[in-house]
């Protein structure tokens, strides 16, 4: 099924707005918030402390940009926060675990799971060329009927209508993940097709509000994603006098 752009009404802007209180960190977007956890509280904390986490990493991105003139690759291994030593052959290679060590902040999120990330080939190799590089990250919603529209990005990426340089996100809780000691998590649900797309994204990503139940479009949901936008890369770099 093709997504199709997303239809702007003041209804759906009240909805988003839990989506994007995340901006108020400092993130650019959010796709969870306070939803079907947020009655307990300990789980409420560990999603503000996640949230916190996202905002920071986010901010380290951007001051990574601005002193070396690209975004970081990936992280080396599930157990090393260096970044790739290597240039990311394609997008596949681009996505992996958020390069915490390079970046000098928490590789985990408040489940102890590492953070993921996945950054635009073009975008991590430097010099990033403004006028000819295509930012080439996506992230959808699902509609009301379970259709999905994009939240930022679309179809076709190119230097008149760019998507996004990178896309990083918690995984929330439950079903999948990796552990800070390598272990990755098995997913014992059943039909939470949109965590499994995130599992194993390379350009494409899905926001949604949380929720336990398996009965919704897409299933159980409880990832959490955050987003950088090109306009804000830019300007960042620019102000650093990094950008050709």
């Amino acid at each position: 099924m093709t997504p199709r752009p997303v239809q702007r009404q003041p209804q759906r802007q009240r909805g988003a707005a839990l989506l994007l209180l995340v901006a108020v960190l400092g993130l650019g977007a959010a796709s969870l918030l306070i939803g079907a956890f947020g009655r307990n509280t300990g789980e409420a904390e560990r999603q503000q402390r996640t949230l916190a986490t996202l905002a920071q990493a986010r901010e380290a991105l951007l001051g990574f940009a601005a002193t070396q003139g690209r975004l970081p690759r990936p992280a080396a291994s599930a157990l090393d926060g260096r970044e790739r030593a290597a240039d990311c052959a394609d997008d596949a290679e681009c996505s992996g675990f958020l390069p915490w060590v390079a970046l000098g902040v928490a590789g985990t999120d408040a489940w102890g799971k590492l953070l993921r990330y996945s950054v635009t080939p073009e975008m991590a190799r430097a010099p990033i060329v403004s006028s000819s590089a295509i930012a080439n990250r996506v992230v959808l919603e699902r509609g009301a009927r379970g259709e999905l529209a994009f939240v930022a990005g679309q179809a076709q990426c190119d230097v008149s209508a760019q998507c996004l340089p990178l896309v990083l996100f918690s995984q929330g809780k439950d079903h999948y993940g990796t552990a800070a000691s390598g272990v990755t998590q098995v997913n014992t649900a059943r039909g939470n097709i949109d965590e499994a797309a995130n599992d194993s994204a390379s350009r494409s990503f899905i926001a949604r509000p949380a929720s336990d139940n398996a009965a919704l479009p897409g299933g159980a949901f409880d990832d959490m994603l955050a987003w950088i936008t090109l306009p804000a890369l830019y300007q960042r770099m620019r102000a650093a006098r990094n950008l050709p």
